[in-house]
């Protein structure tokens, strides 16, 4: 099969034939229909793994986390009836089904977790992925495969939003308008707030957020964040979230929050950060960080979708075959107006 192959940072990605993934007895393979580049794989594919501490990125790897597609084979023991054809997104961990953690719908916390990206399981930037039949939803028939893809970034900010214990009516500041910033925006309108105001150094991304449920966008490249807020909402926000995940970002976040303010870091910093503690223990600040989801939080993005309750769809501003995945890959680096690049395999 075709797939996007990883070799070493500072290379882009190289497409090639690799071998076709083999179903285990409880798992499905899964035949790509969409595949979203997130922001984790960009920094992933970049950082220096051994420094960093974070997990090791080897040459041969195929990333992609954010998938839908169409089940067109079963393994033996694989429970959940499903059929050939099945349309389906997925959790990307595949986990061992007995540990707490599993039954409590966090497969990623799993001792024995299967990741994916490594050369063992490779990624769904590819034409064919392997997945756990526990960890795999159904698709509604009108819930595209675009959409599908949409539903694991859209459970990361429906995870952030409820570790910031959102109320109605809170005022809310989103640093970062990517699709993780965008994803809570939506979230944080769905339960709420009064006002959803985004930052970005690309005023063309914070703009955009409008349509996915903020109510202003900054441009942090020009304005005073804190000073434009205030004009907006009348105070300081009560609520702050960091989803851009830098050297810095978290500091930032801490600054801009009120005495007894929440803040909630979700954007993911792979790479050692200082921040001064004083000012968010002065200050009084909650600090809570996000990472991954739960299962609760991919069905209730699933059924929202069908429901029509939230649109996600405006998400995706470009789409691109293998062809084009590499330099579309490469170009996400830089900064730019685009939110969610979708590789479609066929």
């Amino acid at each position: 099969m075709k797939a996007a192959v990883f070799h070493r940072s500072g290379l882009p990605l190289s497409i090639e034939n690799i071998a076709d993934p083999e179903p285990g007895p409880n798992d499905l393979i899964l035949k790509v229909c969409a595949c979203g580049i997130c922001g984790t794989d960009l920094h992933w594919s970049e950082v220096n793994n051994e420094e960093s501490g974070w997990r090791d990125l080897h040459p041969g790897s195929v990333m992609g986390h954010e998938f839908a597609g169409e089940v067109v084979a079963i393994g033996r023991e694989a429970k959940g009836g499903w059929k050939i054809g099945d349309r389906v997104c997925a959790m990307p961990q595949m986990g061992c089904a007995i540990c707490p953690d599993c039954l409590a719908g966090r497969p990623h916390r799993c001792p024995n977790v299967i990741g994916r990206g490594g050369q063992d399981n490779p990624g769904a930037y590819s034409e064919y992925t392997r997945i756990g039949a526990r960890e795999t939803l159904h698709l509604p028939e009108n819930v595209s495969f675009q959409e599908g893809a949409l539903v694991e970034p859209l459970a990361v900010g429906l995870h952030a939003a409820k570790r910031a214990r959102l109320k109605p009516g809170d005022t809310v500041l989103i640093i970062g308008g990517g699709p993780v910033g965008l994803s809570v925006a939506l979230w944080c309108a769905f339960f709420g707030a009064r006002h959803i105001v985004v930052s970005d150094l690309v005023m063309a991304r914070a703009e955009q957020a409008t349509r996915f449920g903020a109510t202003a966008a900054i441009d942090a490249s020009k304005e005073n964040v804190a000073e434009r807020f205030n004009q907006i909402a009348g105070a300081a926000p009560t609520v702050v979230f960091d989803a851009v995940g830098v050297p810095g970002s978290m500091q930032i976040a801490i600054d801009h929050a009120p005495v007894y303010g929440r803040v909630v870091v979700v954007g993911l910093c792979m790479v050692a950060d200082n921040f001064k503690p004083a000012e968010a223990v002065i200050k009084e600040v909650d600090i809570a960080f996000c990472f991954c989801y739960e299962r609760v939080d991919f069905d209730m993005a699933v059924d929202m979708l069908a429901q029509g309750r939230i649109d996600a769809a405006g998400l995706v501003t470009h789409t691109v075959g293998f062809d084009d995945f590499s330099a579309a890959f490469e170009a996400l680096k830089k900064p730019s107006d685009q939110i969610k690049v979708m590789l479609a395999p066929a």
